[in-house]
């Protein structure tokens, strides 16, 4: 029998590049599978698996353009200078 292998909500919300509190707000709204372990969760690495693996639907990427055409019409001029940094 294999061994369940685990990742912690600090573990992967440093993996995602968020923060551990928004990790665990989804967990708490069950959009991400975790198992409670005394006052911590236990996030099984199959599951973490599939939120990166997950491919976007039409309506998530019409939505993930439209953010960065407004971010690129508000901050278009200093992402240019940044990019020259």
């Amino acid at each position: 029998m294999g061994k369940l292998k685990y990742i912690s909500i600090p573990e992967l919300a440093k993996f995602l590049g968020v923060s551990r509190i928004s990790v665990y707000k989804k967990v708490k709204k069950g959009q991400i599978e975790a198992i409670k372990i005394g006052k911590n969760y236990a996030i099984p690495q199959k599951y973490v698996t599939e939120i990166l693996g997950r491919e976007l639907n039409d309506q998530q990427k019409t939505e993930i353009d439209r953010a960065v055409k407004k971010t690129v019409k508000e901050y278009g001029e200093v992402l240019r200078l940044l990019g020259k940094e």
